[in-house]
């Protein structure tokens, strides 16, 4: 359960660096590691599913990022489908590929797990998560979401997100 607490650092971080201006400035600077860790905690002790798992990128001793994957929970997958719950790499170890090695470790899980389709949420305005997952074969299917951003200043106070998608089938 060590790792948890760095995930949550991780998270708080990396959103920190990758969500400004598209996330309210309030709710990131609201951001806990320690409150975040406690959620994966609890989601670690009693997984919703044999397939929901949590990887984690290290470097020496240390966790630099974190991966997490489970089956889809959009309306219009099958069975065969999973998601990229979470990709996060703490910012002063990005790109040193950490992100790809976790993101093929998901593939691999998945795989295994008897999925053929991984998809992922991502938000428009996020060019490069958006480029790093095209890089790695994703693309854009025609789902799109709007998620509450937590910004009371915001009349709309939405965030677009995408859905991208890649065939894991073993080739």
């Amino acid at each position: 359960m060590a790792d948890v607490e760095a995930v949550g650092d991780i998270t708080a971080a990396a959103w920190r660096d990758r969500l400004v201006g598209i996330l309210p400035s309030p709710v990131l600077e609201s951001l806990r590691g320690d409150d975040l860790a406690l959620v994966w905690a609890g989601s670690l002790v009693n997984p919703p599913t044999p397939l929901h798992r949590l990887l984690v990128a290290v470097e020496g001793d240390d966790v630099v990022g974190y991966a997490a994957v489970g089956p889809s929970p959009d309306p219009d997958a099958d069975a065969g489908t999973a998601e990229l719950l979470a990709l996060e790499v703490d910012p002063a170890h990005q790109r040193a590929g950490h992100g790809s090695r976790l993101l093929g470790a998901c593939v691999d899980v998945a795989r295994s797990a008897g999925a053929d389709t991984l998809t992922v949420w991502c938000p428009l305005v996020d060019e490069v998560r958006r480029a790093f997952l095209q890089s790695a074969g994703w693309g854009p299917d025609t789902a799109l979401r709007d998620l509450a951003t937590g910004d009371p200043d915001d009349a709309d106070g939405l965030l677009r997100e995408a859905r991208l998608v890649t065939d894991i089938r073993a080739t």
